[in-house]
């Protein structure tokens, strides 16, 4: 296997770890948004959100909590972002989960994260149907 991610968890590809428990490792992001943007992956391979178990998406889950909350006390982070992309057009580049945990700040030179979308009014007869055939139960 060819994983990024995986290498960096094995120690073969350098990173800055802030962070190992038994099923999670968390680092430094290279290309950051913003000051203190880390990186969160399960220490087993999954691809994406629909592939990783219960137990490990809980222990990231787990983790990026614990991490925000180190990012607001140490940081000073105004808010947080947790983001997951899931396939190439959600943006995933490196096909392993993981979550972005991004300190944001009202200092915008330590932030250049940008809302990726404007949010807007939609159809609300469009947004029932959709609901009815996502519903659960």
């Amino acid at each position: 296997m060819d994983c990024l991610f995986c290498a960096i968890v094995a120690g073969d590809i350098p990173s800055t770890k802030v962070y190992e428990d038994e099923l999670t490792y968390a680092f430094m992001d290279i290309s950051p948004a913003s000051e203190g943007h880390l990186v969160v992956v399960p220490k087993r391979h999954s691809k994406d959100i629909l592939e990783i178990g219960a137990d490990d998406l809980n222990a990231v889950l787990l983790t990026g909590q614990r991490l925000a909350r180190r990012v607001t006390e140490v940081l000073g982070a105004d808010g947080v972002n947790l983001l997951n992309n899931r396939g190439e057009h959600a943006w995933q580049t490196v096909f392993h989960f993981h979550l972005h945990v991004i300190p944001r700040y009202a200092d915008k030179s330590r932030d250049r994260l940008q809302l990726p979308w404007i949010p807007e009014p939609g159809d609300l007869d469009q947004i029932k149907a959709t609901g009815a055939k996502l519903a659960l139960g």
